[in-house]
């Protein structure tokens, strides 16, 4: 079978991974142009590792051009009615729809994401620019009781959101059209624009959707794709004083370094976790099961909430991770393009090399391999250990990577505490009959969601979405995303002004 993939701004022509794969260069999205950068970079496939395509590395001043655009857009952006950004919203969701399956293996060529998961990615972004299309319509200040302060009658008063001007997006490569979705949507619906950065190694994604949106009737310039390193295209953003606000998701340390030099502007983090679920007494593990051997190996554990950490009630633990390792062993490791694959190569070969150093660290402290553990045919094979200790960087760090720890605790307050003894809290879960457990669980735990009775991979796309401690700060999910994308201005009347 040939896959086609056509772009605006070239062609990529897929045959089967036996074959070297014909490629062009790319460009960068500026101002409704596509614009050749003077440097590129050759693409890779994880799995196959051979070239893609030729992406462009943007200098500063293809940077500058692109915050240029968007700056000079920003009034006409701002102008825009919330039926016209609602509609220009909806019309990018139709486009994923129509071209559903061509985005979905872009996204197994480029990051080896399982097909079937790739999939789901883009169910989720035609729901997501769906819901950024409501929410534009839905974007309304408040009234204020004035008269409920003794200083305050005859005022009339009111709050209205308006758009904050520029947004800088840098977005990673494990959802790379969703998490865009995530930054891109939200920021159309307040009547922002747009410069995104997308990760290197996922760049033809942010492309399919500039090669969306072009068709749309989104102003020229009002979004922006330059592809390119952390350290001329991030920084540039960062620093930028047109950019009003920077929206990240990725590693704690880059985000921390993008607060420190972000000075006044806004800045919205989506970082690390290492993602922890208690299994209590008296439940039926067949569902549980199943439910863990997904949240931990889809897309390669290669998610923020990619469940890490199980902790199981010591009399459950032997028939637990018995039946966890028996459905562990029916997953298909292969070709992220076959669509009964369920793993792949993990998005670079020294992210591997890093998790197989973290687990023969693991294993040397006395944790035991109770399934995987090694490489084959260049794949690191889901690996579930136990024993951990709490200390090991596959415990207390983020694995990401097909890696799982399950521990022995004697009691629900044992396994909250492990769960907050972590620099992270995005989410968590618990699985328990006992209401008031359950209730008692989603108080305690120190994260920003708590699932009860399912696994912490959990997310719907207009939830509020966001974690404590070094997992970030702000919220995602459309309404909340908007609230962090707008600035609230007051407006008061004195209707005894003497006028």
């Amino acid at each position: 079978m040939t896959y086609f993939f056509q772009h605006q701004n070239g062609y990529v022509f897929i045959t089967e991974y036996s074959e070297r794969m014909i490629t062009l260069k790319k460009s960068n999205y500026i101002n409704g142009e596509w614009i050749q950068a003077g440097n590129y970079a050759e693409l890779l496939s994880p799995y196959t590792r051979e070239s893609i395509a030729f992406i462009p590395q943007a200098s500063f001043e293809e940077v500058e051009l692109a915050i240029e655009a968007a700056e000079k857009t920003r009034m006409e952006m701002e102008n825009l009615s919330a039926l016209e950004r609602a509609n220009i919203l909806y019309a990018i969701s139709d486009a994923f729809a129509n071209r559903r399956l061509e985005a979905a293996k872009l996204i197994s060529l480029e990051s080896a994401k399982p097909l079937k998961y790739a999939l789901g990615e883009i169910d989720r972004t035609i729901e997501t620019y769906r819901f950024a299309g409501d929410e534009a319509k839905r974007l309304v200040g408040e009234l204020i009781p004035m008269d409920a302060a003794r200083t305050g009658k005859d005022r009339f008063a009111y709050t209205i959101e308006q758009p904050l001007g520029v947004i800088g997006a840098i977005t990673p490569f494990n959802f790379p059209q969703n998490l865009v979705a995530h930054k891109v949507g939200p920021a159309i619906a307040a009547g922002n624009t747009i410069v995104l950065k997308p990760a290197s190694q996922t760049p033809l994604s942010a492309l399919l959707l500039a090669e969306i949106i072009d068709k749309t009737n989104l102003p020229k310039g009002a979004f922006n794709v330059v592809i390119g390193s952390g350290g001329t295209v991030g920084e540039q953003l960062i620093k930028d004083e047109r950019i009003k606000m920077i929206t990240f998701t990725g590693s704690p340390s880059v985000g921390i370094g993008i607060r420190e030099k972000a000075g006044l502007k806004r800045v919205a983090l989506e970082l690390g976790s290492n993602s922890g679920v208690i299994i209590d007494r008296n439940v039926n593990l067949e569902p549980i099961v199943g439910k863990c051997v997904t949240g931990a190996f889809s897309n390669q554990g290669q998610v923020c909430i990619s469940l890490q950490r199980i902790y199981v009630m010591e009399d459950l633990f032997e028939p637990f991770i018995t039946a966890f390792i028996e459905k562990t062993k029916v997953l298909k490791v292969g070709d992220p393009l076959d669509e009964a694959t369920d793993i792949s190569a993990m998005i670079h070969e020294k992210e591997q090399k890093r998790a197989l150093q973290w687990l023969e660290e693991a294993v040397a402290a006395g944790a035991n391999v109770e399934y995987g553990g090694h490489v084959e045919n260049g794949i690191l094979q889901p690996t579930i250990l136990s024993g951990v200790n709490a200390r090991l960087k596959v415990s207390c760090e983020e694995v990401f990577a097909p890696i799982v720890s399950v521990n022995k605790i004697k009691s629900v307050e044992e396994g909250i505490e492990s769960i907050n003894d972590s620099m992270f809290g995005l989410q968590a879960g618990i699985f328990t009959r006992d209401i008031q457990t359950a209730f008692h669980a989603s108080k305690k735990l120190e994260v920003g969601g708590v699932m009860i009775n399912d696994i912490p991979t959990y997310r719907v796309d207009q939830m509020p979405y966001g974690g404590v401690k070094q997992s970030g700060t702000g919220k995602e999910g459309l309404k909340y995303a908007i609230r962090e994308m707008t600035e609230t201005k007051l407006v008061v009347w004195n209707q005894e002004g003497g006028i």
